[in-house]
This record gives C-alpha cells, structure tokens and sequence, in this order.
C-alpha cells in the first residue's frame, strides 16, 4: 500500500488506499484519510483515476455512492470521477466513544455496465475544534472554617471531545492564598483536579472564595475551558457579639411616657447563622429597679421606658447590657453598658409648709410680730426648682426672708378687730420653669377683742315727743349703744344720771331697762304742768376697765286735747241764764254782747271758733265766728219781739272737738229808760258793801295772798337750784301764737304763758273785768266802756280758771 497526496486547493489531504484486484473472490479495498471539518466542495480523491475507471464512460454507468450512514456526507463527480464533501463531516459526530483514536468513515462506489463494487473507507483525523467543557460552569464547595490545611476537595473534570493531543493536557487554578490544584491521570489516561487547603479558612476574613479553574487541551494553538469554584466558608462559633461601643450615654427626660425609645444598641458577630444571631438581656449587675423602669427587647436590643421615671428619685441610672449568639456547641456573649442620664421637668409643683403658727393674736399686737414661719420646696431643679412667694391681697402682713427658703410672716401695720376680725391669708408659690408651676396654702389669723371701743349711741342728743296723759310704765323710746368689741367688753348696762327738778329724781319720773336701753315714763304727764325734761344717759360696757358714752334726751311732753272751753264772758253761774238788756233804738252794727271762750289747752286745740246754736230771729243779729261778737244785723221793728234768746258754742279746734254752750237772752227797752241807767253810779257806792260783794273781796284777797306766797316760794326754789350740765337748747318746734281781739276799746291778749287766775266780778248795774297780774305773761281783758252798760266797780263772784299755752309738738323723738 502506497499513500497518494492530493493537493486540493490550499489544503492537503493525504490519502492511502490499497488496491486489492480479486476479480472473482475478493474485494477491493481503497482507504483515504482527511481530516474533519473539510469545507463543502472540497476534493478527497479522484475516485475514477484510483479505481482505474475510465471518466469519460463513467457518466454512462450510473456511478453510485452509498454510504452506510445517516447522512451524506460525500458525492463522486462524474464527469471528472472525483470524489468531493457535499457536507461538513464532524469525527466527534461520527465517532462520540473514545475507547479509539481512529474513526473510519465506510462506503461502497457501485458501477453500473458492468456492474461493479468498490470498497471505499475514508479515515477522519481529529483536528482541535472543541475546547474543553466541564460538565459545570459552576462548581460550588461549602467546607468549614475549622478544615484543616492539606485537606483534599474533589473538583468536577473538564470533558473535550478531541483524542489524542488535542484532548485536556492540564488544569490551572485562579491565583489563591488559601487553595492549590493537585492533577492526577488516570488509567485511561485522563487528567483529574483535586482543591488542596493549603492555608487554614477565616469565614471573618472572607466568607467566601471564588476560583476559577482552567483546562487546556494539547493541541496547536492549545484550547481551554474554565469552570468557577464558588467555596462558601461554613461557619464556626468563634467570634463573640461586639457592641459599638463599650459605654454609651443617653439623656431621658422624666415623665416620659411608656414606650418611649431610649436606645437601639446594635451588636455584632462575625460569625454567621446561629452563631451570628444575637439575643439582648441585663446582665445581674442590672438592678431590678432599673429593669421595672425600662425594657430591653431580646431580639432587636431596643431599649424603651417601661414605667414613670422620676428625676427626683434618681438622676442617673446604669444598664449593663449582654448579647450573646445561639451557638449549638457553645454561646458566645459581649457587654456594654449603657449610662442614663435623666433630665429634669418642671413636674413638681412647689410646695409650703407652716413650721409655727399662731392662729389667734390680739388686736393690739405690736406691728413686727412673727405670726408664722413658712418654708417653702420645690423638689425640681435649677429654674424649675427656684421658687417665688407672695400673699394674694393688700395685706396688713409682710414676709422676711430669714433663709434660703425660710420666711417668716410679720405684722406690718397695726390691727384692728373691730374693722376685720379674722384674716385668711393666702400664699401663693410659683416657680421659675416653663410653664411654671404654683400652688397656695391658706392660714386663718383670728383677732381677739380688747375692750378698746367705748359704746356709742347713734346721736349725741336725742328728742323725745311724749303725749300727754300717758299710761305710767308706757315705753317711750329705746336708746340703745353700740359696742364693736366683743363678750364682756359688748356687754352694756344704761343708767340714767340723776338730776333732781324742783326736789324731784328723774329717777322716780322715769326708768330705764339697764340691758336694752328702753326708756319708760313712770307717771303720767300733764302738758298744763309739765312742758319738757332734759337729762342724761349713760351705756358702759364689762370690759376691764369699763368705758361709757352718754346720750342727752330730751323728753318734749305734746299736748292732748283733754280741756273742754271754759265761756268767761258773758260770765254766769252753771245753768244760768245771761240776760243782757239793749235799748231798742239801737242802729245797725251795735254790739250787743261778745262771748269769751278759753281752753287750757295749745295750738290747734286751744283755737276756738264760735257760732249760734239757737236764734230767735236769725235776720237780726250775726255772731262772728272768731272773735264771739255778736252784733245787730239792722234796727229793731215794732213786729220784732221785746226778748229775744240765743245759744251760742264755743267749740276748739281740737280731733275730737270739744265745746261749751252759754245761753243769753236780750231784752230790749225803750230810750226812756237810758237816763235812769246814767244816773245810777252815787247809788253804787251802798252796793259795794252787799252781801255778795263782801265774799267776793274776801276771795280776791285770799287768792292774792296765795298768788303771792306761790311766787315767793317759787323765786327762792330758782335761786338755789344748781345750774344743769347741759343747758336744753330752746324748743324749736315751739310755736308762740298770739290772738287780739279788740271789742270797742276792750283787748284780749293771748300768749304760750298760763292764766293762773281771772276774775269776773258782776253787779246788778253793769259788769267789769278786773286785770290780775300773770308770771310769764298772760291773758290781759280790758275793761268795756260803760256805754254798754258795763261798770269799772265789781262786786260779782270771782272764777279762777287754768290755761294751757298755744304750743304744739309733733309726736316724734328729734335728734341733734
């Protein structure tokens, strides 16, 4: 056998058959090689040419190939007998086991006319196309951080298809500190990688390696394939927890509220899965206080508050904090502390406290007086804890500040029970912080009384009206005092201060209740005897010593009208009759007769108004209603009667009215007679000496002599009175009225003083009125002229007759 080269193209392909001619019992046997890979239309042979086939008769043989395989991979050109690649031709396609280098590609050329059968094998030689591939791209290793150095890790073979030198000639290993490759051959010839540890793991340091592994193949250029090794680190339980930091420092308000975050601490451990995860909790050196006020969670480490932390119970706390991991085999643990420092809130109100208190004092304590000493405290700190104290009012009250929180509480001004009584005195603390804070404490001071208030009565002086007539024992007015002070020093007793009148004792006039001050009369008064009194009385109080005030009172007796009018003229004896005789040729406007009424009483009751009860002939005479004189109305008639008869009141102006009533009958003569009745007056002198006249002078005498002894007795009872205290100022409310009434040349004269006598005489010829001197002035009636019939000589009966004078008071007390 001989090889045949056959330069097809660029390429080379050597080829070796053996040419076996057995035309009868053999066969022949033509064997090429090329190699793999050849591109479509490349040229393998001249088939025609090795076979010994003419070319230009083989299109007519029908010249077939047949190839004992899936694909046709190769064609004979007839026309020129070569034999040429109609498709790429793969050996590792051809040929996938490796138990042989040689890879044979057998086909028969079948010619037809004659027929005849060539056998053709067509050796494929490797060439390097495929580079080595491991059957993972990724070769992942988990070995433990505790393996020991030369320890040995299988690695995944890299595969390539080619044979021979171009199959894998050697691993390579990335650069390593930790790993190298160990290559080991096998029986068939095959290379293997084993990772050798040649430096002990840190899974600290690194966690994990990553390699790459390279297998390079023997062919020319030489092809590689890599694979990465991906070596996780196991972990080992040798690392403990560490904090952050050994000490930490964290500042929490008081009164914060539960929940509130303190602290996240945040340790760490290097280590990884159970030994990496860490469990939070105090370690014993953690008080139990401490452990009630916050809370630690185990998982996280976050540190909240757990109940009211009060700056004023502690103002720094200490938290020793552990964290260990979950090892299996053994627990590894770190500490730290944690420092809490706790800021201060204005959350305490300041607070007061009496450390001495004096709850009553007199009214008369001297000013500087320490009543109480006050301390105050506030149990916050800087701003919040300085306090400021003040008392609520304008208070009669200072405080002195003896020390740092200590005062003490003065009287500043002067006390006075009877103005206040008690005091209820209010301290008001506050603090500086923000919002500040107060509270207020309050003390009750009471005042005790000293008998320093004398009584004292509404007024000085005090005018008391009194009715006249009044029931003995009547109440007439209450004068009560006024004490401010209290108890023994209120209690007041009234006396009346003794002043005697005309050898008489208010005392025995009248009363006064020593407990309430109510006055009595204690007889009855008359207001024709007894006009006013003028005295004192005196309220002293129980206090030691006893002060008192007095009142001055003046009791003004009012007058009643309790005196009917008394007719003094026309003057006649109870029951009589006055008859009066006028000449009938009297002319119009002649007085006739004018009636005289008095009344003991004053004022209003004493006015007396006068008119006819009873006339004859009412067209002939008039009377006037205040004055009493009656007079003709015009010229007596031959048809008017000889006698006529009139009654005529006297009635006083008093509620009810009182009156009297007197009778006068008039006779009427004629002008003859007047020449007798002047020529009577020698007669007269026989008369005086009558019967009648004689009791009459008699009587005038003996009232004279006891008018006179009365005044005497009465000039030397003044004399020897003592001058009062409190001279009574005049009555102001007294009224002077005077009344004049003139009939012809006669005058009535009235006035406040009484009448203490008057005395009528009347004579059978005419009628005279006789003037008695009065004290204190008093009526005065002139005499009537004796054209009327009326004489100057008396020798009538006398009256003697009592008078009130005209004042009037209003029934009220008048106070000055």
């Amino acid at each position: 056998m001989s090889p045949l080269f056959v330069d097809i193209g660029t390429r080379y392909v050597s080829v070796s058959f053996v040419f076996y001619a057995m035309w009868t019992v053999a066969l022949a046997v033509t064997r090429y090689s090329i190699p793999e890979e050849m591109e479509r239309g490349s040229v393998v042979a001249n088939l025609a040419t090795d076979l010994g086939l003419n070319v230009e008769v083989l299109a007519q043989r029908e010249v077939k190939l047949d190839i004992i395989h899936s694909k046709k991979y190769l064609e004979v050109n007839t026309e020129t007998g070569e034999l040429y690649i109609v498709e790429r031709i793969d050996r590792e396609f051809l040929c996938p086991a490796k138990t042989t280098t040689t890879c044979i590609l057998k086909l028969d050329v079948i010619i037809k006319n004659p027929l005849r059968i060539f056998n053709v094998e067509l050796e494929i030689t490797d060439i390097n196309d495929n580079v080595p591939q491991f059957r993972r791209d990724r070769i992942e290793l988990d070995i433990s951080e505790s393996a020991s150095p030369g320890e040995r890790f299988s690695l995944t073979n890299a595969v390539d298809p080619d044979v021979g030198s171009n199959s894998i000639k050697s691993y390579h290993l990335s650069e390593s500190r930790n790993f190298n490759l160990d290559i080991q051959t096998g029986s068939d010839g095959s290379k293997y990688a084993n990772l050798v540890l040649k430096k002990a793991l840190d899974r600290e340091e690194e966690a994990v390696h990553n390699l790459i592994l390279t297998a390079v193949d023997g062919g020319v250029p030489a092809r590689s394939g890599t694979a990465s090794i991906i070596v996780r680190v196991l972990d080992v339980n040798d690392n403990a927890p560490q904090f952050e930091q050994h000490v930490y420092s964290v500042n929490v308000s008081e009164n914060s509220p539960i929940g509130t975050p303190v602290l996240k601490l945040n340790a760490s451990d290097l280590d990884e899965g159970p030994n990496a995860d860490i469990v939070y909790s105090f370690t014993l050196y953690t008080s139990e206080k401490i452990q009630d006020m916050f809370s630690l969670n185990a998982n996280t480490g976050e540190i909240k508050v757990k109940s009211v932390i009060d700056y004023e119970e502690i103002k720094t706390l200490e938290m020793h904090i552990q964290a260990h991991d979950k090892g299996t085999m053994i627990q590894l643990s770190g500490q730290c502390t944690v420092m809490v420092f706790v800021t201060d809130v204005n959350d305490n109100h300041p607070s007061i406290t009496i450390t001495s208190l004096k709850n009553t004092v007199k009214e008369n304590v001297p000013v500087g007086t320490v009543i109480a000493h006050i301390a105050i405290r506030d149990r916050d700190s800087g701003n919040n804890g300085v306090i400021d104290i003040n008392i609520e009012e304008q208070l009669p009250f200072a405080l002195n500040k003896s020390s740092d929180n200590e005062f003490a509480l003065i009287i500043s001004e002067p006390l006075d029970r009877e103005k206040v009584s008690e005091y209820d005195i209010t301290f008001i603390v506050t603090d500086r912080g923000i919002p500040p804070l107060s509270d207020n404490e309050t003390i009750t001071l009471e005042l005790l009384d000293i008998n320093d208030n004398a009584p004292q009565f509404p007024k000085s002086f005090c005018t008391i009206p009194v009715l006249e007539n009044n029931a003995p024992g009547s109440l007439l007015s209450s004068l009560s005092a006024f004490d401010p002070d209290l108890h023994e020093n209120q209690y007041l007793v009234y006396f009346i201060i003794e002043k005697e009148i005309v050898n008489t004792s208010m005392s025995m006039l009248f009363s006064i209740n020593p407990e309430n001050g109510d006055l009595y009369a204690l007889k009855t008064f008359d207001y024709e005897r007894e006009k006013e009194f003028l005295f004192h009385i005196e309220a002293r109080d129980s206090g030691v010593p006893p002060l008192s005030s007095n009142v001055t009172v003046h009791i003004i007796i009012m007058d009643q009208n309790d005196n009917t009018p008394v007719i003094v003229s026309p003057w006649r004896s109870h029951g009589s009759v006055v008859e009066e005789v006028i000449p009938r040729s009297i002319d119009k406007g002649h007085l006739v007769a004018k009636v005289i009424a008095i009344d003991g009483d004053s004022v209003h009751n004493s006015r007396i108004s006068y008119q006819f009860l009873q006339v004859t002939d009412a067209t002939l005479f008039s009377l006037d209603q205040y004055n009493g004189e009656i007079r003709t109305m015009r010229m007596f008639s031959y048809r008017d009667a000889r006698h006529q008869r009139m009654v005529v009141m006297a009635k006083d102006n008093g509620d009810p009215a009182l009156s009297a009533t007197v009778t006068i009958k008039i006779s009427t003569v004629e002008q003859a007679i007047k020449p007798y009745s002047d020529t009577m007056e020698v007669p007269l002198e026989y008369d005086i000496f009558s019967d009648l006249n004689l009791y009459l002078v008699i009587g005038l005498g003996s009232v004279s002599f006891l008018l006179l002894i009365t005044i005497l007795v009465t000039i030397v009872l003044k004399c020897q009175k003592p001058k009062p205290i409190n001279a009574a100022p005049p009555c102001r409310n007294s009224v002077i009225s005077q009344r004049n009434s003139t009939i012809g040349d006669s005058t009535l004269i009235s006035s406040d003083a009484y009448w203490y006598s008057l005395f009528l005489a009347e004579t059978r010829k005419g009628k005279v009125v006789v003037r008695q001197p009065v004290p204190k002035a008093g009526y005065i009636i002139s005499s009537i002229p004796r054209s009327t019939g009326l004489t100057e000589t008396s020798e009538s009966a006398a009256s003697t007759l009592q008078v009130r004078p005209t004042n009037s008071l209003m029934p009220v007390c008048l106070l000055n």
